[in-house]
């Protein structure tokens, strides 16, 4: 390959995932303009307590239901840009509806119409997988995902500005609750040139493909052990059943064709020769069934090592969300936090977050996704097992009552960026290369679901702390056992083959 146009590539990708790192910015700091004035905008627009439910789960649903159409297109198409563009509409649509705002209908379907644009994100993971090496992906994905929470820390220092707007343009009135919506347009549509320009669906990176160039360079034919890298529910792919393929196939139906030959003399041995052909027929259309069933896309799905990231998956954003719903009822009871200590708290777990993020990325570089994945379950019980503790029947007084709050929240904010990376890297090399545009999607749609019903089973718990909390950690509980007796396979298929193989030699 000419070193200039691989230094272009290089130089491409890079720019493209700068770009990316930019579309995650703009969805944290959306939701940290959005969330603290809608409450206030739907009650100016007379709308009764539960829109405020309603607005904030309607953007996780159409998030919910389209990420998988988005991961099916790219998979399909093998490009993301096109998606991310047409995307991005829906985000410039939907947040100009909520500058708009004339009703607290209008206010709903706007968080409907954004949300679709949030859905392409699973394309976007499936890009960033085919576009990095399985040791760099996680780092990739720590700061991909940090940009969010960047967003997130940022947001709220606009809405020092926002709450100042108070004119008109033409018919349209700018005020504190409708500038966030023409704020976040303005900042979409400024994407939609950023990805125009700097956005490129650079070839996919492969490790097989660079393992035969070498071998053919070499005038070397490849290996059985350099085989691709494949799932236990994929076809191998036809580049590479050369010369070496057609043999294995040879003897593959060679074998097959004794084995018949076989199973024909003992079916006539034991039936008779009349009944051997309706016999022969139903053994052909059950295994043909039986191929369709095992060939279908859901089924992958339905493995242990998919099961269980998709748990954990559900089980980390339900507690997360949860515990954003609890958080600010709680401080306020207990502490008598209004908006400027509330907002000084989220600030600083923002801030922690995102260091959390950089020390998973650079932890990555040196642990198995599976270990980072461990510790952070672990982390994650603990501060679980610290708050049933110390905060469902607070002792001592102010400060002590403080002190285990701070921990508590420290404890759970440190280990959210150890299950967020590791559970994303870790689904992305368990899950075939080929579609992880839609893989992705169906993750980010069960984190969706989580996201749904987490409010919604706090929302109505916050006084009963030990019911919440105690279902919490049944939870974590559980998806750490999973985790330890699937820990084995918690690899990619190559390093997971290898340590079933040196388990049955030793």
């Amino acid at each position: 390959q000419n070193p200039v146009s691989a230094m272009d590539n290089l130089q491409k990708r890079n720019l493209t995932f700068g770009t990316i790192g930019l579309l995650f910015l703009l969805s944290g700091i959306e939701y940290a303009v959005i969330l603290p004035t809608i409450w206030r905008y739907l009650q100016v627009l007379e709308a009764p307590p539960y829109f405020l439910g309603l607005g904030l789960s309607a953007f996780s649903l159409s998030a919910l239901l389209t990420g998988p159409l988005f991961g099916f297109w790219s998979d399909r198409s093998g490009r993301t840009k096109s998606i991310v563009l047409f995307s991005n509409l829906f985000e410039i649509a939907g947040n100009f509806m909520y500058f708009v705002g004339y009703s607290k209908w209008l206010l709903l379907c706007s968080r409907l119409v954004a949300g679709v644009g949030a859905g392409a994100g699973s394309s976007v993971f499936g890009f960033l997988t085919r576009s990095t090496r399985p040791e760099e992906r996680a780092a990739i994905f720590a700061a991909v995902m940090a940009c969010r929470q960047v967003g997130l820390l940022v947001g709220p220092a606009f809405n020092l500005f926002l709450r100042l707007c108070d004119f008109k343009v033409g018919p349209f009135v700018v005020n504190k609750y409708t500038s966030p919506g023409i704020f976040m347009c303005l900042l979409w549509l400024l994407l939609q040139f950023i990805v125009l320009v700097l956005y490129w669906d650079v070839p996919p990176v492969s490790s097989q493909e660079e393992g035969r160039v070498v071998l053919e360079m070499k005038g070397e034919e490849p290996r059985e052990e350099e085989a691709p890298l494949m799932g236990p529910d994929e076809e191998p792919s036809p580049s590479y059943e050369a010369v070496g393929g057609a043999v294995k196939h040879q003897h593959r139906s060679s074998r097959s064709l004794s084995s018949s030959s076989i199973s024909a003399r003992r079916l006539t041995s034991a039936f008779g020769p009349q009944t051997v052909p309706h016999l022969a027929l139903t053994s052909k259309f059950s295994s043909t069934l039986g191929s369709l069933i095992l060939s279908s896309k859901t089924t992958k799905f339905l493995r242990e090592e998919v099961v269980v990231l998709l748990t954990a998956q559900f089980i980390t954003l339900f507690n997360q969300t949860a515990l954003e719903t609890m958080v600010t009822p709680m401080t306020q009871r207990l502490f008598g936090f209004g908006e400027l200590a509330n907002s000084l708290m989220y600030s600083l777990c923002g801030a922690e977050v995102i260091l959390g993020f950089f020390l998973v990325r650079w932890l990555s570089r040196r642990v198995a996704d599976r270990a980072v994945l461990a510790a952070g379950l672990l982390i994650c019980c603990t501060a679980c097992i610290w708050c049933l503790v110390f905060l469902t029947s607070p002792r001592g007084g102010y400060g002590w009552e403080l002190a285990a709050f701070v921990v508590g929240v420290f404890l759970q904010l440190l280990g959210l960026p150890f299950v967020a990376v590791s559970q994303v890297s870790l689904f992305s090399k368990v899950t075939s290369e080929k579609t992880q545009g839609f893989s992705q999607g169906v993750r980010r749609s069960v984190g969706g679901l989580a996201t749904i019903l987490g409010p919604l089973w706090a929302g109505g718990l916050t006084g009963h702390l030990y019911i919440m909390l105690g279902m919490m950690l049944a939870l974590l509980l559980m998806i750490t056992v999973l985790t330890a007796l699937s820990y084995r396979r918690l690899a990619e298929p190559r390093a997971a083959q290898h340590l079933q193989s040196s388990d049955s030699g030793g």
